[in-house]
C-alpha cells in the first residue's frame, strides 16, 4: 500500500492493530485478552482495525513474535490499511526496529502508548514536566535508535501516537541537549515536589485526609463529585484525570475531611511514569486514609484490586487503614455476585458513585476514623490558649464548662483524632489530670483502625 507521510498522518485516522504475546505466568484476560489494550488505543485516538495474538514459550529475540506470525501481521497490515501497529508488550529498540523493517508500519508497544495519552491528558504545568520527564528518560532512547529508519518509512516530522506531547521535539536534538533538558526539567520538579511536600503536611496539620484511588476508569472522578463540590473532570476513558483535585467532604455535625482524587492505576504502569508522578502521588502516600474504589462489574476487578495494592505498596502508602468500596454496584445482574465479594472482603462497601446508593455507609465509616473512637474527657489548658480553646468549642462535643483560676476545664466527648491534633500542634493540656499520652494509652490503646485488610501478594504480578 502507498504511504501516508507521517506528517500527514492524523491521530483519530490512524487505523491500528493490536499485537498481544502471552508468555507463561504473565496475567491476561481469557475472555477478552485486548479489552484494556483496545481501550487504551481508542483514549489515543486510534481506530482499531485488527488483532493478533500469539502464545510462546519466550519472546523471539529480533522480532518478539515468532517469523511466521510476523509473515501475517504483515499481511493483516495490508489487508486492514493499516498504518500503527500496537504491542501489549514492552518491545527493545532493537525489536522495535527490526518489526518496523518487516511490515513497513510504525511500531510502539504498550508503555509508549501511556505515555503518549499522559502526554495528551497533561494540563496543569507539574503534569506537563511530569510527563516530559517521563517520556525524554523512556521514549526518546527508543526513538532515537531506530530514528534513521522510521524516516526511511514514513518520512517527515513525528507526529501521532507515540510520539506526541512536550517530549516530541527532542528527537532530532543532540543526546547532551537532551540531558541539560532533563536536568533543567528535574530541577523544576524538584522544587514543585518540594512546595507540594510542605503543602501536604500543613493539610493533614489542619485536617483529616482522605486519599481516593483505584484502577483507572473505576469511576473515582464520579464518586468524588457525588461526595463534595466537585469539579473532577469525568470521563468513560482511561486517564480521565491525571492531576490531584481536593475538595472538603461533609460528613454531616460540622465534621469534614480533606477528599484527594488522583490519576488512576494501571496493570504494568512504566516505571519512568510512577517516578515522575511521585509528587502528584504525594496525596495518596501521606493521606490519613485511603478508599480504594474497585468497579466491581468489571470481570477483571480483582486483577484490578491486586493491581492497586500492588502500586500502593510500590510508592510507599503502606502504613494507612484502607477501605475498599466496591463501586457500580447498580452494573451488577445478580445480588450473588456482591455476596461473592463480600465472602472475600468482608469489610467493603458496597456503593453506587453515580447514583448515591451506599454513599451514607461509606461517610460513616469515615467518619469512624476521622474520630478514632470517641471518649469523654476532661480537657484543662491555660485560659491564654485561644487556639485550643477554639478548636474544642468547633470540633468537638462541649458537655460543660468550667474555669478555675487561670484554667479552663472542658468536658467534651473526642476522638483519639482531636487529641493527635492537639498533640501535634503543640498545644499545652491535660486529661482527665494526667499527661494525654498517659491517657491515650488507657483510652485509645490501638490506632483508629476500621479496616486495615491487605490483599496478599498474588502470584501473577
Amino acid at each position: 500500500m502507498s504511504q501516508l507521510p507521517r506528517e500527514q498522518l492524523k491521530v483519530a485516522a490512524e487505523r491500528a492493530i493490536l499485537v498481544k504475546v502471552i508468555l507463561p505466568g504473565v496475567y491476561f484476560d481469557e475472555h477478552d485478552p485486548f479489552r484494556e489494550l483496545q481501550a487504551l488505543a481508542e483514549t489515543a485516538g486510534a481506530r482499531v482495525v485488527g488483532q493478533l495474538i500469539q502464545r510462546r514459550r519466550k519472546p523471539r529475540g529480533r522480532t518478539y513474535l515468532g517469523k511466521g506470525k510476523v509473515e501475517e501481521l504483515t499481511q493483516l497490515a495490508e489487508m486492514t490499511e493499516a498504518t500503527l501497529i500496537i504491542f501489549d508488550n514492552d518491545l527493545s529498540p532493537a525489536q522495535i526496529r527490526e518489526l518496523e523493517e518487516a511490515t513497513s508500519r510504525k511500531i510502539i508497544d504498550r508503555s509508549e502508548l501511556i505515555l503518549d495519552i499522559f502526554a495528551n491528558r497533561a494540563t496543569t504545568h507539574m503534569a506537563k514536566i511530569q510527563v516530559e520527564i517521563a517520556q525524554l528518560e523512556y521514549t526518546y532512547p527508543r526513538l532515537r535508535a531506530m530514528w534513521d529508519h522510521l524516516g526511511q518509512i514514513v518520512g517527515g516530522a513525528p507526529v501521532g501516537i507515540g510520539t506526541r506531547g512536550p517530549g516530541e521535539q527532542q528527537i532530532e536534538i543532540d543526546r547532551r541537549l537532551v540531558q541539560r533538558r532533563l536536568r533543567l526539567l528535574k530541577s523544576e520538579l524538584n522544587d514543585l515536589q518540594d512546595r507540594k511536600f510542605r503543602e501536604v503536611q500543613q493539610r493533614n496539620l489542619d485536617h483529616y485526609t482522605v486519599g481516593l484511588v483505584g484502577y483507572t476508569n473505576a469511576g473515582k472522578s464520579t464518586f468524588f463529585n457525588q461526595v463534595t463540590a466537585g469539579g473532577a473532570f469525568s470521563h468513560d476513558k482511561l486517564f480521565a484525570t491525571l492531576s490531584t483535585r481536593i475538595e472538603r467532604w461533609e460528613l454531616g455535625g460540622g465534621n469534614h475531611v480533606m477528599l484527594s482524587d488522583t490519576v488512576g492505576f494501571i496493570h504494568n504502569l512504566p516505571h519512568h511514569l510512577i517516578a515522575s508522578f511521585r509528587s502528584t502521588l504525594e496525596e495518596t502516600v501521606h493521606a490519613q486514609l485511603l478508599i480504594i474504589l474497585i468497579d466491581a462489574a468489571d470481570p477483571n476487578a480483582e486483577m484490578h484490586l491486586r493491581t492497586v495494592v500492588s502500586t500502593l505498596d510500590e510508592i510507599g502508602a503502606v502504613d494507612q487503614p484502607r477501605i475498599i468500596a466496591l463501586n457500580k454496584i447498580d452494573l451488577l445482574e445478580r445480588n450473588t455476585d456482591v455476596m461473592l465479594w463480600l465472602n472475600r472482603h468482608p469489610e467493603s462497601v458496597p456503593i453506587s458513585a453515580a447514583s448515591g446508593q451506599g454513599i451514607e455507609e461509606l461517610s460513616q465509616r469515615v467518619f469512624g476514623h476521622l474520630l478514632g473512637g470517641v471518649r469523654e474527657v476532661v480537657v484543662s489548658i491555660p485560659l491564654t490558649d485561644g487556639k485550643t480553646l477554639d478548636f474544642l468549642e468547633k470540633r468537638t462535643e462541649v458537655l460543660d464548662r468550667q474555669y478555675p483560676t487561670g484554667k479552663a476545664e472542658l468536658r467534651v466527648r473526642m476522638g483519639r483524632r482531636h487529641v493527635d491534633l492537639l498533640l501535634a500542634r503543640g498545644a499545652q493540656f491535660t486529661l482527665d489530670g494526667m499527661p494525654p499520652m498517659d491517657v491515650i494509652t488507657k483510652l485509645w490503646p490501638n490506632p483508629p483502625s476500621v479496616e486495615t485488610q491487605r490483599t496478599p501478594p498474588h502470584a501473577e504480578y
